[in-house]
């Protein structure tokens, strides 16, 4: 189990922080005294899996919200590498420019072909402002569009990964048509003649995570 010293933990996970705080003390002390305390950690760590499970079982709405927008919560990017292989992701929606914030490509999941799409958020800071804190602008979407029609185009599956909290609500992306391109992508999707199969993974709030959910 990956102990990072740097993880955040919500307000009603606090008996996990705890034993993170414990598995920590272990690892330094038998750092200093080369004592194997190894069995006493991996004991810990087996509570921290059993907390986890007890604590997500039957969460208030309130706490839901809290784990969709969880730091340490993998994204897209993360599925995809864990899910697929031979992803090649592809850039651009041939009108404007490339939106960070939609990511997607053609894959391999379970011997299939398949086309993925999805919003990345970003690891850092710095990644976060790169993707636009995973809210697509205008050309975000028709990207994840023009995706999806090569994908039918092939008769590849799409698979669709939403996690944003939104479109952009910036005056430029309303500018360039942000609510005909979501628009436009609900419409083409019901016409789609290959299966979709869509996946809230975190955060599936407003129109954004419409753009390329279909019911």
């Amino acid at each position: 189990m990956p102990n990072d010293k740097n993880r955040q933990f919500l307000d009603f996970e606090k008996p996990i922080k705890e034993l993170f705080e414990e598995i920590e003390k272990l690892k330094q002390t038998a750092e200093k005294t080369k004592v194997d305390l190894s069995d006493s950690i991996r004991k810990l760590e087996e509570q921290v899996l059993d907390k986890r499970r007890e604590i997500t079982a039957h969460p208030t709405s309130w706490q839901k919200v809290q784990l969709s927008r969880h730091p340490d919560r993998p994204y897209t990017l993360k599925y995809i590498d864990k899910m697929c292989d031979n992803f090649v992701e592809q850039f651009g929606d041939r009108n404007v420019r490339d939106d960070k914030a939609m990511v997607g490509g053609f894959a391999m999941l379970d011997g299939q072909t398949v086309m993925m799409i999805g919003q990345q958020k970003g690891t850092n800071t710095k990644m976060r402002q790169m993707r636009n804190f995973g809210m697509a602008n205008p050309e975000g979407y028709r990207k994840a569009l023009r995706l999806m029609k090569l994908a039918e185009k092939f008769g590849k599956p799409i698979v669709t990964l939403i996690d944003t909290p939104g479109a952009y609500p910036g005056m430029e992306a309303e500018e360039r048509g942000q609510g005909e391109a979501i628009a436009r992508n609900i419409y083409e999707m019901i016409r789609l003649k290959v299966p979709v199969v869509c996946a809230i993974i975190g955060e599936g709030a407003s129109g954004g995570g419409l753009g390329h959910w279909r019911r």
